[in-house]
C-alpha cells in the first residue's frame, strides 16, 4: 500500500482539506491501528506530546499500546487552516483509563504535512488533558 496514493492529493482546497480531516477522524475513532498507520507514510515523523516516533511500525505500534489503555475513545476532528500540503486540525476526544477507570477530555491541535501521493509525512500533536466525570461526556 506504500506506494498507492490517498487522495485527495495535495494541494489542498477547501473542500479536500475537509475530505482529509473527516477521513482521518473516522480512521481514529475505528481504533484500528493497522487502518490508521496506512494513512502515513512508511517514515512518517511524529511528535505527539512528548512522544517522537519515526516510520508505520511505530506509529502502529504507539497506537496498539494507545487504544489498549485509552478504553471508549472518541474523537472530533476540525479543520483549522489549510495551505498547499499542509493542513492544521484541532481536536477533542474522551476516553476512560484503563487502569483506573477515571475519564477524560483530551484538547489538542495537530499540523499535519503530505507527500504527493497524499500521504502523512510529518504530524505534530500538542494535547492537553482534563478530568472529567462519566456524566460529563459529550462525545457519545
Amino acid at each position: 500500500m506504500s506506494g498507492d496514493a490517498r487522495p485527495p492529493l495535495p494541494p489542498s482546497t477547501e473542500e479536500s482539506a475537509r475530505l482529509k480531516v473527516q477521513a482521518a477522524e473516522d480512521a481514529w475513532n475505528s481504533r484500528d491501528p493497522e487502518r490508521v498507520a496506512l494513512a502515513y507514510t512508511e517514515d512518517s515523523q511524529w511528535r505527539n506530546r512528548d512522544r517522537f516516533l519515526t516510520g508505520r511500525a511505530e506509529i502502529r505500534a504507539f497506537l496498539a499500546d494507545k487504544w489498549r489503555r485509552e478504553l471508549d475513545y472518541r474523537l472530533r476532528k476540525e479543520l483549522w487552516s489549510y495551505a498547499g500540503n499542509r493542513i492544521s486540525v484541532r481536536f477533542v476526544y474522551e476516553w476512560c483509563d484503563a487502569g483506573d477507570g477515571q475519564w477524560w477530555r483530551s484538547h489538542g491541535n495537530e499540523q499535519w504535512e503530505f507527500d504527493e501521493r497524499g500521504l502523512m509525512r510529518r504530524r505534530e500533536a500538542s494535547i492537553n488533558d482534563v478530568a472529567i466525570a462519566r456524566a460529563e461526556r459529550e462525545l457519545f
